[in-house]
């Protein structure tokens, strides 16, 4: 659970390191900016820009109910960011599983995708499809509209 933030504080230690130095020398305006592109990294990388994640189980039951797509992701990874930014506010009608958090979707995942943990993985229907489009996703929310 804790590896979901390693990224995230990390960027704010690291925001806050280099804005040491201009502080030290007197220019808080750049500081502050620092700062902030940091602070903006950090909460992009964080599992907090995700809609709420639910186990597989759950997420494979919510899926057979109502015929919504189910997204395995994890937090960092820049594909599942393009795709939950891209989809704008359709990502919160889709079924999210953070495979860091829930290991019946991180075997799920690799069963997909020849034992790789390559996210994001899309099911559509029982059948995944790894990193696709997200135009595409969200022609598959149309018929449950």
């Amino acid at each position: 659970m804790t590896r979901v933030w390693i990224l995230p504080v990390l960027f704010v230690v690291c925001g806050a390191a280099l804005a040491t130095g201009p502080v030290l020398q007197g220019d808080a305006g750049r500081a502050a900016v620092l700062l902030l592109v940091f602070l903006l990294l950090a909460g992009v990388t964080s599992p907090l820009v995700f809609p709420r994640s639910v186990g597989a189980a759950e997420a494979r039951r919510r899926s057979a109910a109502d015929g919504r797509p189910v997204v395995f992701w994890r937090p960092g990874c820049t594909y599942c960011m393009r795709l939950r930014f891209r989809l704008g506010r359709d990502a919160r009608r889709l079924h999210w599983v953070n495979i860091w958090r829930d290991p019946e979707g991180a075997a799920a995942v690799r069963a997909a995708n020849d034992g790789d943990e390559t996210v994001p993985t899309v099911v559509v229907a029982g059948r995944p499809h790894t990193n696709p489009d997200p135009a595409w996703v969200r022609a598959q929310l149309a018929p449950s509209a």
